[in-house]
């Protein structure tokens, strides 16, 4: 299955970058620019395990997916995690799963890696698909994380996400 990674560091702990990352509504449009709309499904109003959510990308596709993982950091781990899983999706996705990691860099800073795996279909065009989807998913996702690193300096974004919103 083809993977995409990104990798950015940001000048704020992983807790604070971890929180960035999990903001909702008009806060997180701020600075993704994956996301046109985005909202939590079955009556859930905060992310978790097993927590379903409802996305529209920017290009108008749309994806129901749930949190196989969601792991803050604590006082005993200073790493944290999310994993997320389609449930359902473009039709040309078989499967599509996420996971965004984030470790202190030993400065005081978090270096946050994303990734994506996914696979295609139908299976006969499977190796064209992949190939475009690669470049496609890597494009959004480099777009993304970059914007991700231009939230963790925004004092809005910082500001609603340190306020457990």
């Amino acid at each position: 299955m083809p993977q995409v990674e990104a990798r950015v560091r940001v000048a704020v702990d992983p807790a604070t970058a971890f929180a960035v990352s999990q903001t909702t509504g008009p806060t997180r449009l701020r600075w993704d620019p994956f996301i046109r709309r985005q909202h939590f499904l079955d009556g859930a109003t905060t992310a978790g395990r097993g927590v379903r959510t409802f996305t529209r990308s920017r290009h108008g596709l749309s994806m129901i997916s749930r949190y196989v993982s969601y792991a803050p950091p604590a006082p005993d781990r200073d790493t944290g995690n999310v994993g997320m899983t389609m449930e359902s999706g473009p039709w040309f996705f078989e499967t599509f799963g996420g996971g965004w990691r984030f470790v202190p860099d030993g400065e005081g800073g978090t270096v946050a890696t994303w990734k994506y795996t996914f696979s295609c279909r139908p299976a006969w065009a499977r190796p064209v698909l992949e190939r475009i989807g690669s470049w496609l998913l890597g494009r959004d996702i480099r777009r993304r994380i970059a914007g991700f690193a231009r939230g963790c300096g925004d004092p809005e974004v910082l500001a609603e996400a340190r306020s457990g919103h």
